[in-house]
């Protein structure tokens, strides 16, 4: 048995011991190494029982993560409180492909998507379709109250726990996820701790007009890298109530944060809930310092590479909700498209326009006039994952144009603002 620093209670000894099973032992095993690099003193229970797992592709190249599924449901071992999912990697009626493409994606990328997804249903995903990397929007309804421990992995979702709702949990990796989920227990460290939450950063903003979430977060994500920052001045443009305004932009801004940083934690003066009931206290001793004007915002968007092979040629096709949009989102891109394609005196967007949110937020969504003003443009909805559609070889040499940082970051798709994409959508 493996020997642990940590000080371990007498029943997660038992559970290392194997005294509950094999399988459980090498789980317990996993979590109280992974602690120990950390330096973990102990383990602490999660008290959010539905997890979120990060690795929600059937690739074939994970035979490993299939093993281990494999062993967790022959041991009968299940997540009871359940667990949501990041998005599926393919629509192919929302978002086309031609039939190389769609080869590369079924023989070579997403082949074992519905044999994986078999598994998950056994290890206790909620229902047959919880995919969203936003599992925290009402309508799908994981959400952790203040406080909370957590067991997830996605960069953009813990972020947003972290955050926006106050709970605990580290950026862990895709099964370290499931395990803690699993065995009920996570090793203390990190942002599961007071002294982790603390902020080494302070922001100051001193801007003349509403920045786009996008490069704030971008900038302080380039900036601070893991840290965690403490933002002042965003209340002057968004308020100071999480409603549904402010958490969209939150959302998109830590989902920026945590892809051109690696940042999990941030807290917003006057808005975040740790923020608002400690403030400035939970600034560091010596932190660092970094003002942000209209010209700092301009020269990061201005670095930002265009990596298409055609640097000159205009965009082909268009994604807009990485990470997911939200319901008042989704209403905010119809009005936006629409009220732009009547000024143009156009019907039609010029390029393909895709739109990706959570399925239950589409089902909402479908019920509205704004659905059918949406299909109306030619856009598609779809809810898929769209760094998942880049990985393809074949569909990354696309010209994809987006207003996530996230998404830019992690392929060759080109940046735009918000006013940006509509004029490229919509053409001139």
């Amino acid at each position: 048995m493996y020997t642990p620093k940590m000080k371990l209670t007498e029943e997660q000894l038992s559970i290392l011991r194997g005294e509950q099973g094999e399988t459980k032992a090498k789980i317990m095993e996993t979590l109280v190494r992974y602690g120990d690099i950390f330096d973990a003193p102990e383990m602490v229970k999660v008290t959010h029982g539905c997890g979120h797992l990060v690795t929600s592709f059937g690739m074939g190249l994970l035979k490993p993560v299939f093993r281990i599924c494999d062993e967790m449901i022959d041991a009968g071992l299940k997540v009871e409180d359940g667990f949501t999912m990041d998005p599926r990697p393919v629509d192919y009626k929302n978002v086309k492909c031609n039939l190389i493409e769609k080869a590369v994606f079924n023989l070579v990328m997403y082949g074992k998507q519905k044999d994986y997804e078999e598994r998950l249903l056994k290890l206790g995903m909620k229902g047959n379709d919880p995919f969203s990397c936003a599992c925290y929007f009402k309508e799908i309804g994981n959400i952790p109250k203040k406080g909370d421990v957590l067991s997830w992995a996605e960069s953009s979702a813990v972020n947003y726990a972290n955050s926006v709702l106050g709970a605990r949990c580290n950026r862990n990796s895709g099964m370290i996820d499931i395990f803690g989920s699993i065995i009920g227990y996570v090793p203390k460290f990190g942002l599961l701790t007071d002294e982790g939450r603390k902020a080494t950063w302070k922001i100051t903003l001193k801007l003349t007009k509403m920045p786009e979430a996008q490069v704030l977060g971008s900038a302080i994500g380039m900036k601070v890298m893991e840290e965690v920052p403490y933002v002042v001045g965003l209340d002057k443009w968004i308020g100071t109530e999480l409603n549904d305004d402010a958490t969209g932009f939150l959302k998109d801004f830590g989902a920026a944060t945590a892809s051109n940083g690696a940042v999990g934690l941030y807290h917003i003066d006057k808005i975040t809930p740790e923020a608002k009931e400690l403030g400035e206290k939970l600034l560091v001793d010596n932190y660092k310092e970094y003002v942000i004007d209209d010209a700092e915002l301009e020269r990061v968007y201005k670095n930002y590479p265009i990596m298409w092979k055609n640097k000159d040629k205009e965009g082909q096709m268009a994604f807009i909700g990485c990470p997911h949009l939200s319901l008042k989102q989704l209403n905010e891109w119809t009005d936006r498209l629409t009220t732009a394609l009547s000024k143009q005196n156009r019907k039609k967007v010029a390029v393909r326009t895709i739109l990706c949110t959570a399925p239950a937020v589409k089902e909402v969504f479908m019920k509205s006039e704004n659905y059918k003003k949406l299909m109306s443009t030619g856009a598609k909805l779809t809810c898929i994952c769209p760094l998942m559609y880049s990985n393809n070889p074949l569909c990354k040499k696309h010209r994809i144009m987006t207003a996530s940082n996230k998404l830019r970051t992690y392929t060759l798709a080109r940046y735009y603002t918000t006013d940006e994409l509509v004029d490229k959508i919509v053409g001139k």
